[in-house]
């Protein structure tokens, strides 16, 4: 058994001012994505300015989306009983699913701006996301969220809060599969001219693996407990459309030819 380790939360604090490793897990994703963005940008017609402009656009779609997501998938009653917890980001409670929703949005009124066609535009965009995934599951677990659920696994830890016994680190290995595995899969497909759409159904399939297999040993919400037959989460039953969307995404692309420009 491991011990879970003892991290402040907060990663700077300035009097009243506070800076939290949630937050910033948020910096690095963004940050890593305009790196990677930028060395790929001229594939699609875009300039390096163009990326910056992008990921504003992305980072408005995530905060809001991803807010909004949680709130009505998984936080409604909290939302309607402290009408402010909405705006408290920092606290944690963002939606994967949301987050997604938004970005979308944000892809296709910037395609449109850009005169892009949209699965070009997600196709380039998709292997910069996993790594602010994976900082983001890094810091649910400075943040001592996402419980996993017990285990007798040498690596198990117990939970801040949840007693003695060890359980799985849930978020770590969202922050493995859903961060690297899934970076360095998108990163190599798209590595050379692929049919439109690939790269965004192999996105959304993956994802939607990854997240569905983690919540068998991710504690599910608990003011939402089993959503059915005594094992599905919210999370699954999130997830199940992305697998069918990515499935179905990577056989239209088979018919689609391929873009020279990703």
């Amino acid at each position: 058994m491991l011990r879970y380790p003892d991290i402040d939360p907060v990663a700077i604090a300035l009097g009243p001012f506070q800076v939290h490793w949630y937050g910033l897990m948020y910096v690095v994703g963004f940050v890593a994505a305009w790196f990677l963005g930028r060395r790929r940008a001229e594939r699609i017609g875009l300039t390096r300015d163009d990326v910056g402009d992008l990921l504003f656009y992305a980072a408005i779609g995530v905060v809001v989306g991803g807010r909004l997501g949680y709130a009505f998938f998984y936080g409604m009653g909290q939302w309607l009983s402290d009408p402010l917890w909405i705006f408290r980001v920092w606290d944690g409670g963002m939606s994967f699913h949301g987050g997604l929703i938004g970005v979308l949005l944000a892809a296709l009124w910037f395609a449109r701006k850009k005169r892009l066609a949209f699965f070009t535009l997600t196709d380039f965009v998709a292997p910069l996301v996993p790594i602010g995934l994976g900082a983001g599951r890094i810091g649910n677990f400075i943040n001592h969220e996402l419980p996993g659920r017990l285990t007798d696994l040498p690596w198990g830890m117990p939970f801040p809060g949840m007693g003695p016994e060890p359980r799985h680190p849930s978020s770590l290995y969202e922050a493995l599969l859903e961060g690297a595995v899934l970076f360095a899969v998108l990163w190599w497909v798209s590595a050379v001219p692929r049919r439109r759409g690939l790269v965004s159904g192999l996105f959304l399939l993956l994802y939607g693996v990854f997240r569905f297999l983690v919540e068998f040993v991710r504690l599910p919400d608990p003011h939402l407990g089993f959503i059915a037959l005594g094992w599905v989460t919210m999370g699954m039953l999130l997830t199940l459309p992305m697998i069918a969307a990515g499935l179905a995404l990577i056989a239209w692309s088979r018919r689609q030819p391929v873009d020279a420009k990703v």
